[in-house]
């Protein structure tokens, strides 16, 4: 079975990307289109690139870089969660796409982006250039608007039918795009 990358891209104290990524995360197991790996950039906590070789080359100097390597390589999908700050996309987003090159390519990608009235619809389109360079494809996007109102006092999403829906769309794609890429995709392997 394909495994699909869920990327929590905030790291912010109180943050709603970790109740909308377990959102997701439930969604797609549910979905059963893939095995499921949750990646925490709060957890996880790259520093800014501090490797010397640019990522092309995989000579990864530093355990953290090599672990988030191996991660991403084993994925076959990818969703980023992410808000919307001052119209972009986060710096630990970017950092944690700059770290590595070869491991991204030929896979698909879905956002789910939120925020306030623009549901973070700026940080998606904000981040598709980067996406694009890393030969990562868009396949789906579930916008989410006014988030906090879909979080209970549980801490746990509440999703409209919208968001159900529009979850379900993203991943039935993923499934067919991960599909239509696979044979373009070489095996890549973290350098050890």
């Amino acid at each position: 079975m394909p495994r699909l990358l869920i990327v929590v891209g905030s790291t912010r104290p109180g943050r709603a990307g970790l109740p909308i990524s377990q959102w997701i995360a439930a969604r797609a197991e549910a979905h059963g289109g893939f095995e499921v790996d949750v990646a925490d950039l709060a957890e996880i906590d790259l520093p800014l690139l501090d490797e010397p070789a640019h990522p092309r080359l995989q000579r990864y100097e530093h355990e953290h870089t090599k672990a988030w390597s191996a991660r991403v390589a084993a994925a076959d999908a990818i969703v980023l969660v992410m808000p919307e700050y001052n119209h972009s996309f986060t710096a630990p987003v970017k950092n944690a796409l700059d770290y590595l090159h070869h491991e991204w390519k030929h896979k698909p990608v879905g956002i789910v982006s939120y925020g306030g009235v623009s549901a973070g619809t700026r940080a998606a389109t904000a981040i598709k250039p980067v996406l694009a360079a890393l030969k990562l494809s868009v396949a789906g996007e579930v916008p989410i608007p006014f988030m906090s109102r879909f979080i209970g006092d549980d801490g746990v999403v509440q999703p409209n039918d919208a968001m159900n829906a529009g979850a379900d769309a993203m991943l039935d794609e993923l499934v067919r795009v991960e599909a239509t890429l696979r044979p373009l995709r070489a095996p890549v392997s973290a350098t050890t």
